[in-house]
């Protein structure tokens, strides 16, 4: 269709008066049937009594001596940060300092700020570079904030709103990504030269240091200040999931060597390889989806020696990792379940041991180790989150030569989950590929061809759909006789690169074809049946039902399509 006979090009003004009145009467018909339908208020009071709960973990970040957190209620609905310490931490009720009141800063400066992150200069950690954005956007103003003053510093550094990156080298400089003016940021939006600026001086003295191509998704440079470790790196991203990284040495850029489309990091005296296609080197075949591991020098040298610290196997793949000072924990999938390893130097030699944790959950480790501290009393401590469909989230300190964990907070549970039941089973898509999925069984629920079900996809970015706590889920839906079912489709990474590889570009369609599967697996079980059967997804997920929705929608009954990507 030519674009002069499109009789809803109007609509393309996101922010037009008409679009956004065609918007608002849309939601007026869909407000007044959803009031009107029975149990409403019940259902709203539900779930605004979980989204208002107070009773939240705070989740904290590390930096120095100080626990920092961003504490959102209904009295701060922007966000509170604050700080306390580890031992305080500990207890019921911490004592918080109050560093920075996000709602009285919207207010006084008549703005409507979002948090949107800190970069911090230790080991000190007085100074960070703190950024805001208006109303959530991408773009965003930095600032730079004294944490032993609480407040902004007079004549520091600052950036206007936009697509901005920056990184620390030292008190008096910083590495700064923005909007210099025209040709400065690529196509995609983000900065495509990097610079070097002075404090006191102004931002167009700024001395570029390195530069990608117009057409590249970014430019951005990393340092790090580790002791006796201390390195700047600097990348080119030419599209996503794939870098180019180059280490600066004295004035000059040196090129490190990798697979374009893996990822390495440097750890003290070694280099981490994360590879998302198979690597031959001569009579070695590395496969996709391995972590390896080298020393540092002997690689920039031109070695490559490897310590191979995960390969995967059926079912297993890679989620994450983190770094204490001696320990590397590895966070793997087992068929769509979490389990936690540690790499640890005993006498020269490395040792693997598996860490006890809880089974059919969902794990995420993170280091308290600070690597810029020459002296660390938690150099070896993590955090562990762990959480499952039925069970709330709780959040544990571990030591890596431990064998137990110490429960520091936990989430109180949301909804009754007596009687409940979780599942997991297998759909065979299209072409052959066994696709699993979970399902949540409400209380007495029989394969009756008669329950009312909610199926839930993502399938994009590697992102893994992993077994989750949802309070409104169990208050409003299994908690109400609903059967919940969330697809694990290619696009997503539980099953490593080569899952999400297995649908994108010109195989997307694997993608809708594994969630049309799960939905036809499910009514072949009789666990529902089309008119029982309702899909869910946003973004890529709201792109994902869209298709599915027009392709096949003797499936379903029912679509939530959220914030979609239905026009790229």
């Amino acid at each position: 269709m030519k674009h002069d006979d499109d009789n809803f090009l109007w609509l393309e003004d996101v922010q037009g008066d008409a679009a956004l009145a065609w918007v608002r009467e849309r939601n007026q018909h869909s407000e007044a049937a959803l009031q009107a339908a029975p149990g409403f208020a019940a259902m709203r009071a539900d779930i605004l009594a979980v989204l208002d709960s107070t009773e939240q973990i705070p989740y904290v970040q590390r930096c120095g001596d100080w626990l920092y957190n961003l504490w959102k209620d209904a009295n701060h609905p922007r966000g509170l940060w604050r700080r306390t310490t580890l031992v305080e931490y500990r207890l019921p009720a911490p004592a918080w300092q109050t560093v920075l009141d996000i709602d009285a800063l919207a207010l006084d400066e008549g703005e409507n700020w979002v948090w949107a992150g800190a970069t911090w200069l230790g080991p000190t950690y007085q100074r960070c570079l703190l950024a805001l954005s208006r109303g959530g956007a991408d773009a965003r103003v930095v600032r730079e904030f004294d944490a032993e003053r609480l407040a902004f510093v007079d004549g520091g550094f600052t950036l206007p709103e936009a697509k901005s990156s920056v990184e620390w080298i030292d008190i008096d400089h910083v590495y700064v990504g923005t909007d210099f003016g025209r040709g400065s940021m690529t196509s995609s939006g983000y900065p495509r030269i990097v610079k070097r600026w002075q404090r006191g001086l102004p931002l167009a003295t700024a001395r570029t240091v390195f530069e990608v191509e117009m057409t590249d998704v970014l430019a951005t440079v990393q340092v790090d200040h580790t002791p006796g470790f201390e390195r700047t790196v600097f990348t080119r991203v030419p599209k996503f999931f794939t870098s180019q990284i180059s280490l600066l040495q004295g004035t000059r850029l040196v090129p490190v060597e990798k697979p374009l489309d893996a990822e390495l990091s440097f750890w003290r005296d070694c280099v981490l390889i994360e590879l998302r296609s198979d690597w031959d080197l001569g009579q070695t075949r590395w496969p996709q989806g391995s972590l390896l591991m080298a020393d540092a020098a002997a690689y920039l040298k031109g070695q490559r020696q490897f310590k191979a610290l995960f390969t995967p196997s059926a079912g297993c793949a890679l989620i994450s990792f983190t770094a204490t000072r001696h320990t590397l924990l590895l966070t793997i999938s087992d068929n769509v379940t979490s389990r936690l390893q540690a790499w640890h130097v005993d006498r020269g030699q490395w040792q693997l041991r598996d860490i006890a944790a809880p089974p059919l959950a969902t794990l995420s480790a993170s280091a308290l180790h600070d690597p810029v501290l020459s002296s660390d009393p938690l150099a070896e401590a993590y955090l562990l989150n762990v959480t499952a469909f039925l069970e709330p989230e709780s959040l544990q300190l571990g030591q890596t030569a431990g064998a137990g964990h110490e429960l520091l907070k936990a989430r109180p549970a949301m909804f009754d989950a007596t009687g409940m039941r979780v599942e997991q089973l297998w759909a065979t898509s299209r072409d052959g590929t066994q696709v699993p999925y979970f399902v949540v069984w409400p209380p007495g629920a029989k394969a009756d061809a008669d329950n009312p079900t909610l199926l839930y996809g993502y399938g994009g970015f590697e992102v893994s759909l992993q077994p989750a706590y949802s309070g409104a889920l169990g208050r409003c839906w299994t908690g109400r006789g609903g059967v919940y079912v969330q697809a694990n489709i290619r696009g997503g990474g539980e099953f490593g690169p080569g899952w999400h590889q297995a649908a994108v570009g010109v195989n997307k369609q694997n993608s809708y074809d594994d969630f049309a599967a799960v939905a036809e697996d499910l009514i072949a079980r009789k666990i529902t049946r089309a008119q029982r059967l309702g899909i869910k997804g946003g973004s890529n997920g709201g792109l994902l039902v869209g298709a599915v929705m027009m392709q096949r929608p003797e499936l379903f009954n029912a679509v939530v399509c959220q914030v979609p990507l239905l026009d790229m």
